[in-house]
């Protein structure tokens, strides 16, 4: 099967060169060109894809070459193009960089996955020659780089025309605009774990507005949808649809608190016969009513703990449900959650739900980062014993009872331990899964709810 889908993807040379901010005003500038626009992101990044959504009205797609294989992440990208004018795929850290220091699922994997035409940023900043050394670098460094063009980040508009001609004679590529500094008022803030998420950045859209009309004046946004559409059709297998085969009734987290969720893994639950009901651990006393699931995802618990705490009919629900074997699905936020204790920001610590016999702590340093496999030990919930599941942390919180139903092993390393807790009806850890990936996992999942639902 081939797919018409016109599609860009925006790489950098690392982290913190300005992928999110131009991503995100490029696909406004789109949207206010009244474009219907699919967004992706390349990585486990949960953040980005928010201001995504914000923009296009519409979940964005997580792209993980880590996670699924090469035809799944072009079934993903085939199936949202054919309802969209394009897709804008924003890449990960430096356009090389993927796991450990190989280039495996790293932006430019990704760009010759989907063979997409890739976008450079390069910063202008304190530079004048040598920017045509460092474009030339990446065009070079792998064949092909995929990369079709280049923007100058932090660039004066006295300064970009001799850059362009000095990049467009030195390396052969077309420069396709500049950004200039940006006001103070267009910043997306940052904090522990990234960028704050968009529903906590003041006066977003208009953030979001702005950025578009720089971009608009200063980037040749003609030329980019030229460039996304020299794209080739995109060739995929037929995904094999899951039969709906289960009667559930799953209760999801959703609020300032958690958060993280691959819409994707959502979107496949649903095709299994899940019905997805969301509540606020937040502000909701009990649960929803007639669950038979329950999934608590990530997010930032430690920075509400005081309202989830006082929350005391919700946690004593969550509790008894879980004791009652309610299938549970708790990823890093939600795995704290459970928790007897959590420590705050501030470090006090509150009581919450006690399901886990432990505290989560802050630590002064990010713990047990990237990505891993995680091979049961024993039976569970999610997996039978034996079985290995992609996954990846992030957390600068740990756990004195952080379970040992799975060993996880780091890609390309010796490091491992063991992690997470494991029955019949529970799953709960600071690995973050992609169910979608693994859809085995997530029927093991949707069918135990089915059965709670039957006994209960």
């Amino acid at each position: 099967m081939q797919v018409q889908a016109p599609r860009l993807l925006i790489g950098a040379p690392a982290s913190g060169g300005g992928k999110t901010t131009f991503t995100c005003g490029l696909l406004q500038a789109f949207a206010n060109r009244g474009l219907s626009l699919q967004a992706c992101k390349c990585g486990p990044d949960y953040i980005d894809p928010m201001f995504h959504r914000e923009v296009i009205g519409a979940d964005s797609r997580n792209l993980d070459l880590f996670f699924m294989s090469e035809n799944q992440v072009r079934q993903l990208v085939a199936e949202g193009a054919r309802e969209a004018d394009m897709t804008v795929v924003e890449g990960v850290m430096g356009y090389y960089d993927g796991i450990a220091v190989s280039d495996k699922a790293s932006a430019w994997d990704v760009a010759r996955a989907l063979d997409a035409p890739a976008l450079l940023i390069v910063d202008g900043r304190g530079r004048a020659r040598s920017i045509a050394a460092e474009v030339l670098g990446f065009l070079r460094f792998r064949e092909p780089s995929r990369i079709a063009g280049v923007v100058i980040n932090r660039c004066s508009a006295m300064l970009y025309p001799r850059l362009k001609e000095l990049i467009e004679q030195e390396c052969g590529v077309r420069a396709y605009g500049y950004v200039p500094v940006l006001d103070a008022d267009c910043s997306l803030e940052s904090r522990h774990l990234g960028l704050v998420t968009a529903s906590e950045v003041a006066d977003l859209q208009a953030k979001l507005n702005k950025i578009a009309a720089v971009l608009e004046e200063s980037i040749d946004i003609d030329g980019l949808l030229e460039l996304a559409s020299s794209a080739p059709a995109l060739p995929c297998e037929d995904a094999s649809e899951e039969a709906v085969l289960f009667d559930a009734r799953i209760a999801v987290a959703h609020d300032d608190a958690f958060c993280f969720y691959y819409s994707d893994a959502l979107r496949l639950l649903e095709r299994l016969g899940a019905q997805l009901v969301s509540f606020s651990p937040l502000v909701d006393e009990h649960l929803p009513e007639g669950v038979n699931g329950l999934y608590l995802g990530g997010g930032y618990p430690e920075l509400h703990c005081e309202e989830l705490s006082a929350n005391t009919a919700l946690l004593a629900e969550i509790r008894e449900a879980i004791a009652d074997g309610m299938p549970t699905v708790a990823e890093c936020g939600g795995f704290m959650f459970l928790h007897e204790q959590l420590e705050d920001d501030k470090g006090s610590f509150w009581p919450m739900v006690g399901a886990i016999p432990g505290r989560s702590f802050r630590t002064p340093k990010l713990g047990r980062f990237g990505y891993i496999d995680i091979t049961a030990k024993e039976d569970g919930l999610l997996a039978a014993a034996g079985d290995s599941l992609p996954a990846h942390e992030f957390h600068y919180w740990d756990s004195d009872a952080p379970g040992e139903a799975f060993h996880a092993q780091k890609p390309q390393s010796t490091r491992g331990w063991d992690c997470a807790h494991a029955t019949s009806t529970l799953y709960a850890g600071y690995p973050h899964l992609c169910l979608h990936a693994r859809p085995e996992s997530a029927k093991r999942f949707v069918k135990a709810c089915a059965a709670y639902g039957q006994r209960s």
